[in-house]
């Protein structure tokens, strides 16, 4: 029986930027992670215990970043923040309410070409 998802893990040629961009823009935190023979990082929510996120470097980068996974998609809280956040380090994104629920989404790309998806709770301000 599933219970949830467990992580993604997403392949990068520079670890030091990658993990910069999640915790600036996610507010993940860098955690412990065993020595699995190469280099790596496994992020945690700033309040979790479990890894969310792995990032593998080292290993050769896919022709298309995508690949067959659109996007992954986290619940977060602070969406004026966030937007403030990413137009001040210029980074493009694109903000639309979804049809039904009202939430909130904010759709960009990290530093390794992957998209990330941020929802909001729908009561929460929209952009000005």
């Amino acid at each position: 029986m599933i219970h949830g998802m467990n992580h993604f893990t997403i392949l990068t040629e520079d670890l030091d930027a990658t993990t910069a961009f999640y915790e600036r823009f996610l507010d993940l935190r860098v955690g412990e992670r065993p020595d699995l023979g190469f280099p790596g990082a496994w992020m945690y929510a700033r309040n979790g215990n479990e890894p969310i996120l792995h990032i593998i470097a080292g290993r050769p980068m896919p022709e298309d970043p995508a690949g067959v996974i659109d996007h992954m998609a986290f619940t977060g809280a602070g969406l004026a923040d966030h937007l403030a956040r990413l137009d001040a380090a210029q980074v493009k994104y694109l903000v639309r309410r979804q049809r039904g629920s009202g939430t909130w989404q904010v759709f960009f790309d990290d530093p390794n070409g992957a998209k990330v998806e941020l929802d909001f709770d729908p009561a929460e301000p929209g952009p000005a």
